[in-house]
């Protein structure tokens, strides 16, 4: 659900970054914080937790243009991994208009990834979303290393709608804006259909 600031003509988007503990969320969204334009963008904000962290900013891509003459900001947000912060999730599920699960590429993190996912869609389903209906973005990440799954095998089992998916490496910035244009342009398409 995008939030409308009138006086300063906003659009403001929600993107959740959801996965497994150690996926690389929090990489991905400081890669993308490092690279942005100071001018476009809010501060980081970190909630740390003994073992995760949740990362917050949000930044205003000036090269998406404009809807009937509202700039469109974007909300950027992790979610911590481990089961027992489901509450946290839930909570930062909250509103969301686009969600990138990053999945872990590594063969040992199959079931963690599994869990995740099937996670996140009960999460959705609970506040009444429909991960199958709503901008949905699969970014199969650390492929750079030597025990990374076969990319169809990812697919068959995390991605068996076909969603868009991009493979990457976080800790390069490999595939790392390529998922988040696409996110932020399905985020968009779904914005003008319903203003």
């Amino acid at each position: 659900m995008s939030f409308i600031n009138y006086s300063s003509r906003e659009i403001n988007c929600k993107i959740v970054y959801y996965g497994p503990g150690l996926c690389g969320k929090t990489t991905n969204l400081q890669h993308v914080y490092g690279k942005t334009n100071p001018e476009a963008k809010g501060k980081m904000i970190s909630l740390a937790t003994e073992t995760e962290r949740t990362l917050f900013f949000d930044f205003l891509p000036l090269s998406l243009g404009e809807i009937r003459g509202f700039k469109t900001r974007f909300h950027l947000y992790t979610v911590p991994g481990q089961v027992f912060y489901d509450a946290s999730r839930k909570l930062i599920l909250k509103g969301v208009d686009g969600v990138v699960f990053v999945a872990d590429s590594q063969v040992e993190r199959m079931e963690a990834n599994m869990e995740s996912l099937e996670n996140l869609d009960i999460n959705l389903k609970e506040q009444g979303y429909d991960l199958s209906k709503m901008p949905f973005v699969i970014q199969y990440n650390k492929r750079d290393l030597p025990n990374a799954a076969p990319v169809e095998e990812l697919r068959k089992l995390l991605n068996p709608n076909g969603s868009t998916d991009y493979e990457a490496c976080a800790a390069t910035g490999e595939g790392v804006f390529e998922t988040l244009k696409a996110i932020s342009k399905l985020v968009l398409i779904e914005l003008k259909k319903s203003h």
